[in-house]
């Protein structure tokens, strides 16, 4: 067990899903963001690793990953960001979300041993497919991370079950067959999609990309959702109006989530 199994066995126990909270890695105030993001209402946090290719992200994610490498951020740094944040939050989830290149380069195994030091809980790696993370997987597992993969409204049944294999932590599934921030599929097909990913992992699922208002955060954990994901909205205030700015977005955002039905 690590913090993400502790803390999604403790939002089904209060019978309400999670709000999962992404930020960039060096875009603003990062660590005055993540150090007050869990009494803003995070459950679970994802901390995006600047990258200079986010094929998976839309324009305010692609833009702040910009920003931050403008900033000189690097996976070091993310790293030690993450690091920080442990050290005052021993209880809330942390999951690094980027793209293999970095990670390749730094090494799988030296990666998983600077991210088990600083306290991560799970990888989301955008751009390496089953067939190709086992090595990393493996790093991974060895330090009790979690690997969490990626389903989409495409994945069909054969691919679901490669998908959802040897994942753990939650599986991440996407509202939209396009990138983050840039609409969001229907609410019923979204629940229908939940409750089939539900059924072929046995793990938890958490549900992002195009959401960003309260409304649209309530009515996911409303349709069975274990968990709502925004990122895009988050990033776009935290840019707009800073810290304070970007915090009382969380905390609408996580209101809606804690009340839906």
């Amino acid at each position: 067990m690590n913090r993400l199994t502790t803390t999604f066995a403790a939002l089904k126990t209060e019978n309400r899903a999670g709000f999962v909270a992404y930020i960039m890695a060096g875009d603003g105030e990062t660590a005055d963001l993540l150090d007050q993001m869990p009494a803003a209402g995070a459950d679970v946090i994802e901390l995006g690793m600047p990258f200079t290719d986010p094929m998976a992200d839309g324009p305010a994610i692609q833009a702040a990953a910009l920003r931050s490498l403008e900033n000189g951020m690097t996976l070091n740094g993310t790293l030690a960001l993450a690091k920080q944040f442990r050290a005052k939050h021993p209880d809330t989830p942390l999951v690094l979300m980027g793209y293999a290149n970095p990670i390749h380069h730094m090494g799988f195994k030296a990666f998983a041993l600077a991210a088990s030091d600083a306290g991560v809980d799970g990888l989301i790696c955008v751009d390496l497919p089953p067939e190709e993370d086992t090595e990393l997987r493996e790093a991974l597992a060895a330090e009790n991370i979690s690997i969490i993969r990626l389903a989409t409204p495409t994945t069909n049944e054969d691919r679901l079950k490669a998908v959802t294999e040897s994942s753990s932590g939650f599986v991440y599934y996407v509202s939209t067959t396009g990138v983050t921030g840039m609409g969001r599929g229907a609410a019923t097909d979204v629940a229908e999609a939940v409750k089939r990913v539900q059924s072929a992992s046995g793990l938890p699922v958490a549900v992002g990309f195009g959401v960003k208002t309260p409304e649209q955060a309530a009515e996911i954990a409303s349709g069975g959702a274990d968990a709502v994901v925004v990122g895009s909205a988050i990033v776009s205030a935290n840019h707009d109006g800073g810290t304070e700015n970007a915090l009382e977005t969380v905390r609408t955002l996580s209101a809606a989530v804690r009340a839906a039905p």
